[in-house]
């Protein structure tokens, strides 16, 4: 999550982070506005407006250090976990990375949603109750539907009835979000 958003999480104006933080104004003012980058800052700095936050370093630095990669590489790597780790192995993780929140709170939308739907199709396959806590994303939809590369590129040699036959057989998960997803298990 950026700073601003966190600070309006926290309900902290930037002057009372800087009093709180012993952050001068003026350097705290100009690292929520991104004139100064934050994971260029001392490790004093992030300390001490971690601390003013109550939050860990990572936690603050994680969404400034964090490379978003493309689309289908995350959802290449996110069905390869679910095979190494196995169903409940990664719904387990999961639950303590709170990697879905942390995506959607720093914008990832995509990558938020498609995690957020392996997790209830996982726990539909096996049985588990869904979790009440990402009720409020349950809600979200993305505006444009977000199709495999594989598929883009099959309708573009076979024609639109790919993607039709793709939205019509898509895993109802991830369907909800408007993400077209047909096989989370048979990866390579």
């Amino acid at each position: 999550m950026r700073l601003r958003k966190l600070l309006e999480k926290k309900r902290m104006s930037v002057y009372q982070a800087a009093m709180v933080s012993g952050i001068p104004y003026t350097t705290l003012n100009e690292i929520v506005k991104g004139k100064t980058s934050l994971e260029r800052c001392s490790a004093e700095t992030v300390y001490k407006l971690a601390k003013a936050l109550d939050i860990s370093m990572e936690e603050l630095l994680t969404p400034y250090l964090e490379k978003r990669p493309s689309f289908d590489i995350f959802r290449s790597n996110i069905c390869h976990q679910v095979k190494i780790k196995g169903d409940i192995d990664f719904l387990i993780e999961e639950q303590e990375k709170n990697r879905i929140r942390r995506y959607f709170d720093s914008g990832w939308y995509p990558e938020s949603l498609y995690l957020l739907a392996m997790v209830d199709y996982l726990s539909r396959e096996n049985g588990i109750s869904l979790s009440n806590e990402y009720d409020d994303l349950r809600r979200c939809c993305l505006e444009e539907p977000v199709y495999p590369s594989s598929l883009l590129v099959a309708s573009h040699l076979q024609g639109e009835e790919v993607l039709e036959k793709a939205r019509d057989n898509a895993i109802p998960e991830f369907k909800r979000f408007n993400i077209i997803e047909n096989e989370v298990r048979d990866v390579v």
